[in-house]
């Protein structure tokens, strides 16, 4: 692991790797908080690296201390899904297998809510990381597999880490957005035909508000992207349709989101892009066709709650109001902090008549919303007190 200022998070992922890893390293770029303490307190080994604005030096850095014939790489803030180390362990006893696949489930994401990462490898010098930002150890590995070709990749497909890193307090916690600016225009700079880096800094860009910057090196990396490459050319429509969406341009939205979703990867991969597809015909007021993607969606991801909530809002808006129920009810299952999926499930029973199911509901989504601090709370005290609706307790 590299970290800086972690010592929130550490403890939970340190936990998670208690019975899989037989030595744990960290590698502190320069915290001013308890890491490095909290570190020392867990037994693992702590170096310190200086921050050099460059992200795969610091992982190659980790790397040069790992001892064991397997490297896991974890950052902070992420966990290993305790049901799935048995199924690490065996695919680590593969003899033909070089680097393991991990899917990580994105907490927080709404539009990208599963990634493939190359986490699990052999401990060889001749794997190591690749650019300065968004670093992968894929090319070294490629490399090796054209050598020696005997090699296999591996894929575990159960959800092996979960990641808190696009929860919105913890984007907003840090000065993400400025750090990761300055390492991609100098990663550019040096590397002008990475359409992969074209992806990541037009999603920046676009995030920081530079709109048609953003826009144009994302076509940019269209160009530039190889028609093999498809998680790059995924990610590139996948990013073009969602700002295409924002700018309510509803074709060209669409046609990246199609784009995008004919990409031959797994189909969690491109889960986003076909429930974003779904939300642009829910908007355009096409409802059936939206309500059978958003099926399509929870039957390749049964355990995305927003795929759910997405179904019973669409299901509702259709008049078809006990199987939005239903629906809603699957993504608190799912997702019992669900804020806005207890609102929206207190307004469909509300229109059933069942006032005391509908007033627990709202009550729920009250507290949630408040727990959260999120202003939603007051906003649905003030909107249901015209209803009648008395808050003693609540």
């Amino acid at each position: 692991m590299i970290v800086k200022n972690e010592a929130e998070l550490l403890p939970d992922c340190l936990s998670s790797v208690q019975g899989l890893a037989d030595e744990v390293i960290l590698v502190d770029t320069g915290s001013t908080d308890a890491t490095i303490e909290i570190g020392q307190q867990w037994g693992v080994q702590v170096y310190s690296y200086p921050w050099r604005s460059d992200f795969a030096a610091a992982r190659n850095h980790s790397l040069s201390y790992a001892k064991g014939d397997w490297v896991l790489v974890l950052d902070a803030d992420e966990v290993v899904v305790p049901d799935v180390i048995p199924v690490l362990r065996q695919a680590m006893q593969q003899d033909d297998y070089l680097l393991i696949n991990l899917l990580r489930h994105e907490l927080g994401s709404h539009q990208s809510p599963y990634s493939l990462v190359s986490r699990l490898f052999r401990n060889r010098t001749d794997i190591f990381f690749h650019r300065p930002y968004h670093e992968l150890v894929d090319d070294s590995i490629q490399v090796i597999l054209n050598r020696e070709p005997h090699w296999r990749v591996g894929c575990i497909q159960d959800v092996a880490l979960l990641h808190k890193g696009y929860e919105p307090e913890r984007i907003n916690r840090k000065d993400k957005f400025n750090r990761a600016k300055d390492i991609l225009e100098q990663a550019l700079i040096d590397n002008p035909n990475d359409a992969y880096l074209y992806s990541k800094f037009g999603a920046l860009c676009w995030e920081m508000g530079n709109r048609e910057r953003g826009l144009g090196l994302l076509h940019r990396g269209l160009e530039l992207v190889s028609v093999a490459d498809s998680a790059v050319q995924y990610e590139l429509h996948f990013h073009l349709g969602t700002f295409y969406s924002e700018l309510n341009q509803f074709d060209s939205a669409l046609f990246h989101y199609q784009m995008a979703w004919k990409q031959p990867i797994p189909p969690r991969l491109r889960l986003g892009s076909l429930n974003n597809w779904a939300n642009l015909l829910q908007g355009k007021g096409d409802l059936p066709e939206a309500c059978m993607l958003y099926e399509k969606v929870v039957a390749i991801a049964p355990d995305f709650a927003v795929g759910y909530f997405n179904l019973g809002a669409a299901l509702k808006a259709m008049g078809l109001l006990p199987e939005s129920i239903v629906q809603y009810r699957k993504a608190i299952a799912l997702q019992p902090e669900y804020a806005e999926a207890y609102q929206n499930l207190g307004v469909v029973l509300f229109k059933q008549g069942k006032v005391r199911d509908s007033f627990l509901a709202f009550k729920q989504a009250i507290s949630l919303y408040e727990t959260q601090r999120s202003p939603e709370g007051q906003l649905l005290r003030e909107k249901l007190g015209v209803f009648g609706f008395s808050w003693d307790g609540v």
